[in-house]
């Protein structure tokens, strides 16, 4: 088929899947605003559930009419009863459809930081709070001078919201790079990788304060779109992407690092930056490995 007409009829499936499991999430999300835990917990289930399912909808159509070769290597024992905390680069809104492929019915369903703004979508925001997704309110440096006494607020936030999975299994995703990796940006930051813009350690740190006890499984993953540039969402769903490689490699939070004050402690946020910045370091070069193997095969 032409690109176009597949990509019409991938957008078409993937909508009808999500019209089919957007009501019923809407409608268990409203029922849990009821203010009793119990039911709470129920409702938290059901939507997962859906949302998993959804999921493999959404594979199964890729699978279908996408030539998409999705070549997932990871060394880890994944399991849904496990917490793990996920840190992976950035480049495209392909990420996330990897993710979903990696992950899906082998951990806990994901977790991702969103901005505050997005629970006013009309339907979505209520999906995205159902899903116990944290919401995010970051300040702008501008914002910074003028209001100091807003510093370190948006990470109380990443604190208070990660409380709610104490003593449940969860993955929690981050991207250290806050925004999706450009040539532009890499030249702006002066970035001392080459296929990485700088991490920000602060998100993290905050989720291992609140959840350091049980979450000690870091899932390093490495995403490579072999090929000129990272492809867009469009190329995906048209059946333009060949090969994706997900590189998941699993790593123990070194003991140091899962008691400690990130904000008070300059000696605790050394030894954390510095645990980040020989991930990125290994990451980085492992971008080059997996681009070199690909364009040699």
């Amino acid at each position: 088929m032409p690109h176009w007409v597949t990509g019409i009829l991938t957008c078409l499936l993937i909508l009808l899947n999500t019209l089919i499991g957007i009501g019923p999430m809407l409608l268990i999300g409203i029922v849990k605003l009821l203010p009793w835990p119990p039911l709470q917990r129920l409702c938290s289930a059901a939507v997962m559930w859906i949302a998993e399912t959804w999921a493999e909808g959404n594979k199964a159509i890729f699978a279908l009419l996408t030539p998409t070769h999705w070549d997932i290597r990871c060394d880890a024992n994944l399991s849904q009863q496990h917490s793990y905390l996920v840190i992976s680069n950035h480049q495209s809104w392909v990420d996330i459809p990897a993710l979903v492929k990696a992950f899906n019915r082998k951990t806990p369903y994901f977790k991702f930081f969103l901005k505050r703004e997005l629970i006013w979508v009309p339907f979505l925001g209520l999906a995205f709070w159902a899903l116990d997704y944290p919401f995010m309110k970051r300040y702008s440096k501008a914002h910074l001078a003028k209001h100091p006494e807003d510093q370190g607020k948006d990470l109380e936030i990443t604190q208070r919201a990660c409380e709610k999975f104490q003593g449940l299994p969860v993955t929690v995703v981050n991207y250290l790079e806050g925004t999706r990796f450009t040539p532009a940006k890499h030249a702006q930051q002066q970035s001392p990788y080459r296929n990485l813009l700088k991490p920000k350690s602060g998100g993290i740190a905050f989720v291992l304060a609140a959840l350091g006890k049980q979450m000690r499984t870091v899932l390093d993953v490495t995403i490579v779109y072999p090929g000129a540039r990272p492809p867009g969402f469009w190329a995906l769903v048209s059946g333009q992407v060949a090969h994706v490689i997900v590189d998941i490699h699993e790593c123990e939070l070194p003991e140091a690092l899962l008691q400690g004050d990130y904000t008070g402690d300059p000696h605790y946020r050394e030894r954390f930056q510095r645990w980040v910045s020989d991930l990125w370091l290994r990451k980085d070069a492992r971008i080059d490995q997996l681009r070199d193997e690909a364009n040699q095969a």
